[in-house]
């Protein structure tokens, strides 16, 4: 079957990346997901939309698992495409501290592997299966929190501070394939749930974040997902290689 867009989805089984792997497959795209479990909902859609989907079962924090995936995202890309889209969205929060106390080097590790390895693996995956393609498109999901300082946040503003270098570094490299790092906005899914439980002690912001979900100020995953891809879709997609997802309307 002849495919004009496929499109593969990190940590797509919650949150926004469930978001975005429905829309994409109301846009009649083949869809790949990267997630730590099954989505049956997601098939059934699939289903319904007469959409090819392949689902992949990993977890990204596991560097073995995060090269296992990327092995299987090159083996299952179906040639002749009209454009290729990575979307790096998995990530985690965690963990939650101030400096003195991340005294745990395996949390740091897990979420350096999540945030940043697993991306860095399943980019060269991407690059080399889709060699030769003219229309390639790799967005990287990233924070605000890479681009200020926030305390309590010091290894999840490390992890994105470094995918914005690592996709700057990638855009400069020059491999034909359009780039981005976009911070989404704050976002009513299970990492806001987790930000809102955190100890003032360790999270000083906690209760910023609680009265904007309080107030109704956090944006709903399907709506920044139609904006994202909205986004991706434009003709000059890549053209800020840093960009912020609000900036948009």
């Amino acid at each position: 079957m002849e495919v004009s867009n496929v499109a593969i989805v990190t940590g797509a089984s919650r949150g926004l990346g469930h978001a975005l792997a429905l829309e994409l497959l109301r846009q009649d795209t083949q869809l790949i997901t990267v997630a730590r479990s099954h989505d049956t909902g997601l098939a059934a859609q699939a289903k319904e939309s007469g959409c090819p989907l392949h689902q992949i079962q990993a977890d990204l924090s596991d560097p073995d698992a995060a090269q296992m995936a990327a092995d299987q995202i090159s083996a299952s890309l179906p040639p002749s495409a009209k454009r290729y889209l990575l979307i790096n969205n998995a990530g985690t929060v965690e963990p939650i501290n101030q400096a003195v106390d991340l005294i745990d080097a395996a949390a740091t590790a897990r979420a350096f592997n999540l945030n940043v390895t697993s991306v860095i693996t399943l980019t060269a995956a991407f690059l080399r299966a889709t060699h030769g393609v003219t229309d390639r498109r790799i967005l990287n999901i990233s924070s605000g929190a890479g681009r200020n300082p926030t305390p309590g946040w010091g290894v999840y503003c490390a992890t994105k501070a470094a995918l914005d270098h690592y996709t700057q570094v990638l855009n400069a490299e020059n491999h034909g394939v359009r780039v981005a790092s976009l911070a989404p906005g704050v976002i009513d899914t299970g990492m806001q749930e987790l930000i809102r439980r955190s100890d003032a002690s360790n999270f000083p912001d906690v209760e910023r974040f609680a009265a904007m979900h309080e107030h109704s100020q956090l944006s709903s995953p399907t709506a920044v997902a139609a904006k994202i891809l909205r986004y991706i879709s434009q003709d000059d997609f890549g053209a800020t290689v840093l960009d912020d997802i609000r900036n948009y309307a």
